[in-house]
């Protein structure tokens, strides 16, 4: 299966923020800066609670995305390795990708675990002490490479690099994905590691969520606008959402510095890995299951919510301190399904195996040539057999009729004349 163009899950107008060349001098310097300050998810979302337990130290998100830039220093010492897998971007991972999306990477690496520009300063990630790995593809016709075979290589590759958590932002806006990605999900599945998706925009054209949000197993998350609510341009609906974080009004990273605002679920998902992220450090004896569990077990159900999980927000809006510091009961399965299962059901007739034969073939000695073909001739016409069996046989019979009947004939005239003659 080929899947559509591939588009990025971040689609909203990015508009400049600030420039961290301008920073005031010290004396001008007001009380709260005002980028921390603009990270309102940092506090309505329990993030930094939970900071007083973790911010993420040894955990490692791999961000499959478009690149993390080089230069911002948001990133200095965050990004521990990457890799290129769309042929046309740095070996490292580290030059962006793409004409239109080149920054989206990076917007998303600061979001899940940028370090700031001082303690209290910049842009900072959910998860600040996480470690970063850049895998860069290629989105749409940016590469010559399918899109199919980048995703399943990044997973690969991230998994086999000490990927804790795997940060997918992207989209391909139909349900179905291609069966290389059976395996490399269950690759990363089997490995213990947390794949967190983004649902998609509604505002792109994504009504109903696409894979790799509705693959099993992984934790689809909505976005929601800074007020809590369903984000109507910047989040879809789907019975896969997992849960809901910010959406709107977003701040990131761009690969060279600037920092901008933008909108879209591709920021609600790394807030959400962050969140992961915090979990993993707090709770190293976890699996990757319980991680996920936690998140959404923890979880604030939206006002007015009758159902859960909901179609908007999943099982509610994320919860970074509950989630880290809540006693949560623990479960053996992936609260979020199994992909195992899945390929078992739907790809059972493809996966099959080629009944084996049960014994050696028995050669068979060759038939006897089979005999002439004698020319067919016309039934109207006599053969052999007929005329022994048909026309002989019914030839003396007529004969032998003939005769006697001329022989009973004669006697009967005698008789007549007989009786005719004179009395003497």
């Amino acid at each position: 299966m080929r899947l559509t163009p591939i588009v990025a899950a971040a689609t909203a107008l990015v508009l400049t923020l600030a420039s961290p060349s301008a920073a005031a001098t010290p004396e001008a310097q007001p009380e709260e800066d005002p980028v921390r300050a603009a990270q309102y998810w940092l506090e309505d979302y329990g993030i930094e609670a939970a900071w007083e337990t973790t911010r993420g130290e040894g955990v490692r998100i791999a961000v499959i995305d478009t690149g993390v830039g080089r230069g911002p220093v948001e990133f200095e010492g965050a990004v521990v390795g990457g890799i290129d897998v769309s042929g046309v971007g740095a070996p490292d991972g580290r030059m962006p990708v793409g004409a239109v999306d080149a920054n989206h990477g990076s917007w998303v690496a600061s979001l899940a675990a940028g370090r700031g520009t001082g303690p209290d300063e910049g842009m900072i990630g959910v998860a600040p002490e996480a470690e970063i790995l850049a895998v860069s593809v290629g989105f749409g016709t940016s590469s010559a490479v399918p899109f199919s075979q980048q995703i399943a290589e990044a997973i690969r590759w991230s998994v086999d690099n000490g990927a804790d958590i795997i940060n997918l932002s992207l989209t391909t806006n139909t349900p179905d994905w291609d069966t290389s990605w059976d395996d490399a999900f269950t690759y990363a599945f089997d490995n213990d590691v947390v794949v967190v998706v983004a649902a998609g925009n509604r505002g792109s054209g994504t009504d109903r969520v696409g894979a790799p949000a509705t693959i099993p197993g992984v934790l689809t998350v909505a976005g929601v606008d800074p007020d809590g609510r369903a984000s109507v341009e910047a989040s879809t609906q789907g019975i896969t959402i997992g849960v809901a974080a910010p959406s709107e009004e977003l701040i990131g990273v761009s690969a060279d510095g600037r920092l901008v605002r933008w909108n879209g679920t591709s920021g609600a998902a790394p807030i959400v890995a962050g969140v992961a992220a915090l979990v993993r450090a707090a709770h190293p004896d976890l699996d990757a299951a319980n991680v996920i569990n936690r998140i959404i077990s923890t979880a604030t159900p939206p006002a007015g919510s009758s159902a859960v999980p909901d179609p908007l927000y999943g099982y509610g809006l994320v919860d970074a301190e509950a989630a880290v510091t809540e006693t949560v009961a623990t479960v053996t399965a992936n609260p979020m399904g199994s992909l195992a299962d899945w390929i078992r059901i739907h790809r059972r007739a493809q996966s099959d195996p080629v009944p084996e034969p049960s014994a050696q073939p028995v050669e068979v000695d060759p038939l006897p040539p089979a005999d002439p073909a004698e020319r067919a001739a016309s039934p109207l016409l006599p053969n052999q057999q007929t005329l022994l069996y048909g026309t002989v046989p019914l030839l003396v019979f007529t004969v032998t009729a003939i005769l006697v009947g001329l022989g009973v004939t004669a006697a009967v005239r005698r008789i007549r004349l007989a009786s005719r003659a004179p009395s003497r």
